[in-house]
C-alpha cells in the first residue's frame, strides 16, 4: 500500500459557502490545488445518513450527506487524490462519547440493522461509483472503541459489534472485492485498549486490511505511548497501521474575531490553556512542525514497515461565521449542550485567515 499523505477536510464545502478563502505565499487558491501541491495524495471524508432535521434544517460541520461527499470527492479526483470514506452510521458525529443510531433506523432488531448496515454500505458505494468517484478505501464506522450503533452495539456487546462491522465489510467487498478496509480506533496512546478490543473482535469479524488510530497529543497520552501501541499492535496482528486523525495547534490565540459570533454562541474549545499544558510541543508554527516531524518518525519506525502514513484532521477548518461543529437542531438530535461554532481552527494547517502554515512544508519534505 502506498505511504497516504492525508487531509480530512469534511468541512471544506460549508466553509467555502460562509466565505473562507485559501492562501498560498499571499496567493489566494483553491483548496485542493495548495494540498496537491505539498503533497496531499489522500482525502477522507466522512459520510452521515441524514443530517438534517425532519424540518430540513442541517445539522452542521459540513452536513456531510451523500451529495456532499459526492461533489468533494469529484474534486480529489479531479486533483489526482485518492479517497477514504469515513462511514459513521449515524446521522451526525459518531465518537467514543456518542453513537446515536441513524433517525430511520431506530426502531430496528439487532437482525435489521445487521442489514441495514449491509444495504446503505453498498448502495452508498454503488452511487459513489455511478458518479466515478468509488472510494480506495472505506472505514467501517468512526472510532468504534466503545461500538457503535448504541444500544445494540455498545462496547462490550462484542457479539453485535463484529456482525455490525462485518456487515459493512461484506457489503463494501460485493462492491468492490479488492477494496481496502480500515477499522478505526481513538485514543492511539493507549494499548491496552487496542489490544482488548482487536483481540475480542478478531474472534468474531470479518478480516480487514488496516487498523485506524485516532492521535491527539491533548487527549491520548504521551508520543512515546503512541509509538509503544503501534510497535506492538504491528506485530501483534500484522496489520498495517494508519494515523486516522490526528492534529497538533500552531497558536493559543484565540479566534472570537475571525468567527463574528457572540461569546454564548462559540466554544472555543481548542485554545482551553488546560489542553495545551498536557502536551510536549508548544502550540506555535515551529511546534506544530516539530511535532509532525516526531510523528513521521513515529509512523516510519513500526516494525515491518506497516506504518503506512496518517490522515490530518480538518486542516482546513478556519474561523469564518456559518461553519460550526453543531447547529442547534444537531444538538437536539444528540443530546448535547451548545454552544456551536468552531471548535478547532487553532489546530488547522492554515492560520485564521486562511494562509498556508509552515507545517505544509513539513508534510511535503517527508520523503515517501
Amino acid at each position: 500500500m502506498e505511504y497516504i499523505k492525508g487531509a480530512d477536510i469534511s468541512t471544506l464545502l460549508e466553509v467555502e459557502k460562509a466565505g473562507g478563502k485559501f492562501y498560498d505565499g499571499g496567493r489566494e487558491r483553491e483548496l485542493y490545488g495548495i494540498l496537491a501541491d505539498y503533497g496531499i495524495n489522500y482525502v477522507r471524508l466522512r459520510l452521515w445518513n441524514d443530517p438534517y432535521a425532519p424540518d430540513g434544517t442541517p445539522y452542521g460541520a459540513g452536513t456531510n450527506d451523500l451529495c456532499a461527499v459526492t461533489e468533494l470527492a469529484k474534486r480529489a479526483k479531479a486533483h489526482g487524490m485518492k479517497i477514504l470514506l469515513d462511514y459513521h452510521y449515524s446521522d451526525f458525529w459518531a465518537d467514543p462519547g456518542k453513537q446515536i443510531l441513524p433517525k430511520a433506523w431506530q426502531n430496528k432488531t439487532v437482525d435489521e440493522l445487521e442489514k441495514a448496515v449491509y444495504d446503505y454500505t453498498a448502495d452508498t458505494l454503488k452511487n459513489l461509483g455511478q458518479s466515478g468517484v468509488m472510494p480506495d478505501m472505506v472505514q467501517i464506522g468512526n472510532e468504534v472503541t466503545n461500538g457503535l450503533m448504541w444500544p445494540y452495539g455498545s462496547k462490550p456487546e462484542y457479539d453485535n459489534i463484529a456482525r455490525f462491522i462485518s456487515a459493512g465489510i461484506r457489503a463494501a467487498r460485493s462492491v468492490d472485492s479488492s477494496m481496502k478496509i480500515m477499522i478505526h480506533l481513538d485514543n492511539g496512546g493507549r494499548n491496552d485498549l487496542y489490544r482488548e478490543w482487536f483481540d475480542n473482535y478478531i474472534k468474531r469479524g470479518e478480516d480487514f486490511d488496516i487498523i485506524g488510530l485516532s492521535y491527539y497529543p491533548f487527549w491520548h497520552g504521551t508520543m512515546e505511548s503512541l509509538k509503544n501501541n503501534m510497535d506492538d499492535i504491528a506485530v501483534r496482528y500484522g496489520k498495517d497501521l494508519v494515523i486516522a486523525e490526528v492534529s497538533m495547534g500552531f497558536t493559543m490565540e484565540d479566534y472570537a474575531s475571525y468567527e463574528g459570533l457572540k461569546p454564548s454562541e462559540r466554544k472555543g474549545m481548542a485554545t482551553k490553556p488546560e489542553l495545551a499544558a498536557k502536551i510536549e510541543h508548544p502550540m506555535t508554527a515551529e511546534g506544530q512542525c516539530d511535532f509532525l516531524k516526531d510523528l513521521f518518525k513515529i509512523i516510519d519506525e513500526v516494525p515491518d514497515g506497516h506504518g503506512r502514513g496518517f490522515f490530518y484532521w480538518e486542516p482546513a477548518w478556519i474561523p469564518v461565521k456559518g461553519s460550526e461543529w453543531a447547529t442547534p437542531a444537531a444538538l437536539e438530535y444528540t443530546g448535547e449542550k451548545g454552544p456551536g461554532g468552531n471548535e478547532w481552527a487553532n489546530q488547522a494547517l492554515f492560520d485564521y485567515g486562511g494562509n498556508a502554515l509552515p507545517a505544509l512544508r513539513v508534510i511535503k519534505d517527508l520523503d515517501k
